[in-house]
């Protein structure tokens, strides 16, 4: 059984949400147990007619009123820092809980001195960030579940410097009138691309829903049967062209398309040629498929734009760090795309947000477009993105600025170096339920990124101690979730009956230390 943190524990003060007694509700109980006011005292929660303590079960009228218990002397703080009405309220609904379970006959009499002390547990716990800080020890750097690529400190910074005051988002300061927010980052994004022009929405998903319907809505626009994709959360790429008001006119095979169905196709009432790199699988084999060079000349022919979906969004040449290339936006609008979209949260590295670059009259079209303001960036996410492209003006410092690549490219030999540091102390965390080693191992970059590519990575392998393989998968569960519960939860991932803590992610400087600070919680939980 998995238990939380002791009363008392570092762990256990610094997360409410943690089972177990904090701390602070540890004093509470202290000072309820004692004084004119306490919890046995003359006028307290249980007065001169409350049930004796033991085993004895307690009646409903032995519980206090919501009044009398926001009376003691080991509540009042809570109202101090909390408020009466939140306190109030939490302290209603526990005691409705507790009269439920004496109706019951399911409550002792001697919990009722706890009851300030879980009153406080319960305000604690009721106002914990459900959002919270993880470790990524899945061996996936771009883990959609984990929040995708993490902040550099330029964008945190800006994030703070800027949410916490009035901004400029829509007010040209040189003028002093009325702005656009996309300017804040159309002149990066044209720097780095070599574009006409950009606009920015929430996500990429939004950009192609947007493109669509202001290049092609009510018309036809003509895509590759092999790429007509389905990303995270079930979302295909024809219900997006279907919810953008055009028309699909799907060309080729699953796995064979060539230039002359695209010509074959097009007609009075195409609008588009629509391209989409299939960054989230791969077909091998018996395959031909036309590149973004070859279609341009039939797009320009025809006089439709061309438009392609690079999804992940990569700004910089991953391959000069020894990593598989994905295709840029500078190549595809070099190679006659007319707008191009792509990510800001996975390969480029900074927050959610779906970027359109090309064209000057073709963006504007779509800048125009009512759908536009609906799926615009909001302030925060368009502050981390405009200090995110500013670190691509100094590309020789990438890998030290921006964090997604400084994780990508994390040397092998320091991480099995890290490994061999935290073998001892792991062991002796979940010995003798488990034993540990180094191992190599393959991660992924992950996000729909290069999804047959894998990074050569090195952690720590977890195998139960059995004596066969019944109760390996439970043993595995329990592990699992001893670690998720840890004050800064622990994910890692399953393999072959195994649990195993891929180390790539771990950095040296900011979670090492807190990762060996809680593997004292980790062995008293598998105790």
């Amino acid at each position: 059984m998995v238990h939380g943190p002791t009363a008392g524990s570092p762990a256990a003060a610094s997360d409410p949400s943690t089972p177990g007694t904090t701390a602070a509700t540890a004093a509470a109980a202290a000072t309820a147990t004692s004084g004119v006011n306490g919890v046995n005292g003359v006028n307290g929660v249980n007065g001169a007619n409350g049930p004796a303590t033991g085993t004895t079960g307690a009646a409903p009228k032995d519980l206090p009123s919501v009044d009398r218990l926001l009376r003691d002397e080991a509540v009042t703080h809570l109202m101090a820092r909390h408020g009466h009405a939140f306190v109030a309220g939490e302290a209603r609904r526990l005691l409705e809980a507790w009269r439920r379970r004496a109706v019951e006959g399911t409550l002792a009499a001697h919990e009722l001195r706890h009851l300030p002390a879980e009153l406080e547990r319960r305000c604690e716990q009721r106002l914990a960030p459900r959002m919270r800080r993880v470790i990524n020890l899945t061996g996936t750097v771009l883990h959609t579940n984990l929040g995708r690529a993490l902040l550099a400190d330029e964008a945190l910074q800006q994030v703070l410097a800027c949410m916490g005051s009035p901004n400029n988002l829509e007010f040209d300061l040189a003028r002093g009138e009325r702005g656009d927010r996309d300017s804040l980052v159309e002149s990066l994004l044209c720097e780095i691309t070599g574009a006409e022009a950009a606009t920015v929405v929430n996500n990429n998903a939004a950009a192609v829903l947007l493109g669509i319907a202001a290049l092609a809505g009510g018309k036809e626009a003509i895509v590759s049967r092999g790429e007509l994709v389905e990303i995270g959360g079930a979302f295909r790429m024809p219900d997006v062209m279907a919810a953008a008001g055009a028309k699909l006119v799907e060309v080729g095979t699953t796995n064979r398309t060539h230039a002359r169905d695209y010509q074959a196709a097009i007609g009075p009432h195409t609008a588009l040629l629509l391209k989409v790199h299939t960054s989230n699988y791969a077909i091998q084999g018996f395959t031909a498929s036309v590149s973004e060079a070859a279609l341009a000349p039939i797009a320009r022919a025809a006089g439709v734009p061309l438009m392609t979906d690079l999804g992940s969004g990569s700004l910089v040449d991953l391959a000069q760090w020894g990593l598989p290339a994905e295709p840029l936006p500078q190549q595809m609008l070099a190679d006659g795309c007319d707008v191009v979209t792509f990510s800001g949260d996975k390969l480029l590295g900074g927050p959610q947000a779906g970027l359109i670059v090309g064209r000057k009259d073709l963006v504007q079209q779509i800048r125009k477009f009512p759908m536009k303001r609906a799926l615009r960036l909001s302030k925060l996410p368009l502050a981390a993105l405009e200090a995110t492209l500013r670190l691509y003006l100094r590309p020789d410092r990438l890998t030290q600025d921006l964090p997604t690549l400084r994780l990508l490219t994390r040397p092998v030999d320091q991480i099995e170096a890290q490994a061999d540091r935290l073998l001892a102390r792991v062991q002796a965390a979940v010995a003798p339920r488990f034993a540990v080693r180094v191992s190599t191992m393959r991660g992924q970059i992950g996000s729909g990124s290069l999804p047959v590519e894998t990074l050569p990575s090195a952690g720590l392998v977890l195998t139960p101690q059995l004596p066969g393989k019944r109760g390996v998968g439970r043993a595995l569960d329990e592990l699992q979730t001893a670690l998720r519960a840890l004050p800064l939860p622990v994910i890692a991932r399953v393999q072959s009956d195994e649990l195993w803590l891929d180390l790539r992610c771990l950095d040296e400087a900011r979670e090492e230390a807190a990762f060996i600070e809680q593997l004292g919680l980790l062995k008293e939980s598998l105790a």
